[in-house]
């Protein structure tokens, strides 16, 4: 919430951008000939603390993304506090540190972000140990930034066999982000995530469903390439950001 803000104003704002984005997502849909429900809208609450979190529950929103396990445990905590927000979503979208694996471990959803083969069998040990099970998808870059971290293409198809076989570990698709402010290089991003996907689906017969792209400059491209969950944040939360 901005300062001369009241939580009754910042909440009727919530939901006027909610539905604003929710057109987006439906005129993305219709261009691409899909069907809206194959898109989850995830709110990253990464900015804002657990009482704009329950004002976004209030304005509609079920599913959540945060970026520091510290954080996801705190959101999770405080929505099971609030019985109305029982089933509320929340998913691990940032790195993951291996010492802090125990802190997503139960509290997130989806984990996004498993970017190498090093952290997904620290995270299949522990699980087991916890006797969890852990739905996570891999983080690809397919662009081939090296400011960015994860897979790329060519490490996700050498690895995918023995990342299907981890104990306690069900890998549900793929994930990545786009270079920023280039709306082509971000389509092409995204193809090449869907096209991965499809490849791999092939050749493991796993469907791989999920492919987490597109944020809050992208997401219309994303939906558009196959996107089945976009992450938006500023979009979402922050009063100053202009909706495209």
């Amino acid at each position: 919430m901005q300062v001369d803000e009241t939580p009754e104003q910042y909440g009727e704002f919530l939901a006027e951008r909610r539905a604003e984005i929710l057109d987006r997502i439906r005129e993305a849909c219709r261009r691409a000939g899909r069907d809206e429900g194959e898109v989850c809208l995830l709110a990253v609450s990464k900015t804002v603390g657990p009482e704009e979190v329950a004002l976004a529950w209030e304005a509609g929103y079920r599913a959540f993304g945060e970026n520091r396990p510290q954080e996801l445990k705190r959101k999770v905590e405080a929505a099971k506090a609030r019985p109305e927000m029982a089933h509320a979503r929340f998913d691990m979208i940032g790195n993951l540190q291996t010492n802090k694996i125990n802190m997503v471990l139960g509290n997130a959803e989806l984990v996004h972000s498993v970017s190498s083969a090093h952290l997904a069998q620290a995270i299949s040990k522990r699980a087991e140990a916890k006797g969890v099970r852990v739905r996570y998808l891999v983080e690809t870059n397919v662009s081939g930034e090296e400011s960015k971290s994860g897979f790329s293409p060519d490490e996700v198809r050498r690895e995918v066999g023995s990342l299907l076989e981890l104990p306690n570990m069900e890998l549900l698709g793929l994930m990545t982000m786009a270079p920023a402010n280039d709306p082509d290089e971000a389509r092409r991003s995204f193809s090449g995530l869907r096209e991965l996907r499809d490849e791999l689906a092939a050749e493991t017969g796993r469907a791989l469903p999920v492919l987490s792209c597109g944020m809050s400059d992208d997401f219309q491209i994303a939906i558009e390439e196959g996107s089945t969950i976009v992450r938006l944040g500023r979009t979402v939360f922050s009063p100053d950001y202009q909706l495209r």
